[in-house]
């Protein structure tokens, strides 16, 4: 059973945490969708595919991204999904910074900003 009415929209740059935050909205109950916005060159291919009630953007910089995981990509292949991903950025509802934060640090935030929002997909008294 769904806990939320709302879409819950998930963006950000590679090795951000986006996969595991899904995983873990997932299973408190929300409806989330990963938005493979950084490899689109269409700057709001988020709302033309999902179109999320919420949407929350999860940032990781360079040089911690190189530590989660191996890839082959330089400053400016970071650079490039930055720019990708500028109007998400723009339009999210949450911008959460995951270098200084651990995984369950990350679900915690967003939960805690989802209960704001009416975590049960109503309004809120």
């Amino acid at each position: 059973m769904t806990r939320s009415a709302k879409v819950v929209g998930v963006v950000g740059p590679c090795t951000a945490g986006k996969s595991t935050l899904i995983k873990g909205l997932k299973q408190h109950g929300y409806d989330v969708r990963h938005i493979a916005q950084e490899h689109s060159y269409v700057p709001d291919m988020w709302q033309r595919l999902t179109n999320p009630d919420l949407l929350i953007f999860l940032d990781v910089s360079h040089p911690v991204s190189r530590t989660r995981r191996r890839l082959d990509w330089d400053a400016e292949d970071w650079q490039e999904q930055q720019r990708r991903l500028s109007h998400a950025r723009q339009h999210a509802d949450l911008y959460l910074d995951t270098d200084p934060l651990e995984r369950e640090a990350v679900l915690a935030q967003v939960l805690a900003f989802l209960e704001t929002r009416g975590g049960n997909g109503e309004s809120l008294p």
